[in-house]
């Protein structure tokens, strides 16, 4: 794998191959033909604890599988990728530290991460003192806007998807909303582009509450919430917590939609929140109905390999954290391809901004020295949860 048709030449054709795969993780290289060449070193760091768990585990999940398919096809020019897994327990100091330990001690020439918002802030800094580039799987506006020409990001920012999911809301006459969020880093960042965007969208917004991450009960926020009579209840958080509302809601008879972030699009809000998760609407990417890309599109093509290979190792479906993991290590992937000469952080950097219509999970990538996002809302669809599953909500 030298050049950038060659790595699209590589995506397309494991498309449709199944592979043995054998595992890779931890400081653990992948096994596979790329064996005869020193290992090119990518951190990656991740909650795997904490209550970004959720989101964390199936990041992990999409790395691993897809370093184990670029190996197995040859590596970065016979060179195989080794990917080495920090958990930073979804607490910014240990993001900090998981990052030092990875430039200190393993020599990376990358990190992936962090799964959250307030963990990739904690851990950039130290990222950009060494001049290691850093591909972020967080949503906060703020990873991208609080400009540094180190940081990447993979999924639709807040700043993209809270005008759009404004925009869901006022086309369905649900104009009048009372706001709930954490306090964390995600959160934070939504809803102070929720405050800032909703009159101009022609919502207005009746109540605002917040609770923190971990918190166990919300009912006394949504009690005062519902006092002021909203249209609908607009939610705006990524972890455990988002259960627990929807079951408060249910538990006080307040019967209106709520609807959430992207952070919400996975199992483990539906398994947790069960009847009470019934008519959730969230916007986020198209992966969990890739229907959704349209026939006969290199997108779907991506997604739906994605998928297949996911669920046969897994035994059930990536959500869009995954996706976010598997645009992540294509990213840094499709850019070491395209280096010439010796591999070191700051040729990557350079090749990494340099990105231009990759097509990923999320959507297609094209970076540039001003936008380190390089996502549209054309990238977004709207979802209801109708009978425990996603359908896209038109």
């Amino acid at each position: 794998m030298r050049n950038r048709r060659h790595v699209a030449a590589v995506m397309a054709v494991l498309l449709a191959v199944t592979v043995s795969l054998a595992g890779c993780g931890g400081d653990a290289g992948s096994d596979g033909e790329a064996q005869g060449g020193e290992p090119i070193r990518i951190g990656a760091v991740l909650s795997l604890s904490g209550t970004y768990s959720g989101l964390g585990t199936p990041e992990k999940q999409a790395i691993e599988l897809e370093v184990e398919r670029i190996n197995d096809s040859g590596g970065i020019d016979g060179r195989p990728l080794q990917v080495v897994f920090e958990d930073d327990a979804t607490d910014p100091a240990k993001a900090v530290a998981a990052a030092t330990r990875l430039i200190e001690r393993e020599n990376v020439v990358a990190v992936i991460g962090a799964t959250g918002t307030g963990q990739t802030m904690a851990l950039r800094d130290e990222c950009v003192r060494a001049q290691i580039p850093v591909v972020s799987m967080a949503g906060g506006s703020v990873v991208t806007d609080d400009f540094s020409e180190w940081v990447f990001q993979t999924p639709w920012p807040n700043r993209i998807v809270v005008p759009f999911t404004l925009e869901q809301l006022a086309e369905r006459g649900l104009t009048r909303v009372g706001v709930i969020s954490d306090s964390g880093g995600y959160g934070a960042d939504g809803h102070a582009i929720i405050v800032a965007e909703a009159a101009g969208a022609g919502v207005e917004i009746v109540a605002d509450e917040t609770f923190n991450p971990g918190d166990t009960d919300m009912t006394a926020q949504l009690t005062k919430i519902r006092g002021a009579e909203p249209d609908a209840v607009l939610m705006w958080n990524a972890g455990k917590e988002a259960a627990i509302v929807a079951q408060n809601m249910a538990q006080l008879g307040f019967d209106v939609p709520l609807v959430g972030s992207p952070g919400n699009g996975r199992v483990e809000f539906i398994d947790g929140a069960g009847d009470a998760a019934e008519g959730f609407r969230f916007a986020a990417g198209k992966i969990l109905v890739p229907e959704a890309y349209g026939d006969d599109v290199e997108a779907y093509d991506v997604a739906t390999g994605f998928i297949e290979r996911f669920t046969e190792r897994y035994d059930k479906a990536p959500d869009i954290f995954a996706g976010h993991a598997y645009d992540a290590i294509w990213v840094v992937a499709d850019a070491l391809d395209r280096l010439e000469g010796d591999i070191d952080p700051v040729a990557l950097r350079d090749a990494i901004e340099q990105t231009s219509g990759l097509v990923g999970v999320g959507g297609t990538f094209t970076y540039a020295p001003n936008d380190h996002n390089g996502l549209s809302t054309s990238e977004l669809v709207f979802y209801r949860i109708e009978n425990g599953t996603w359908v896209l909500d038109e």
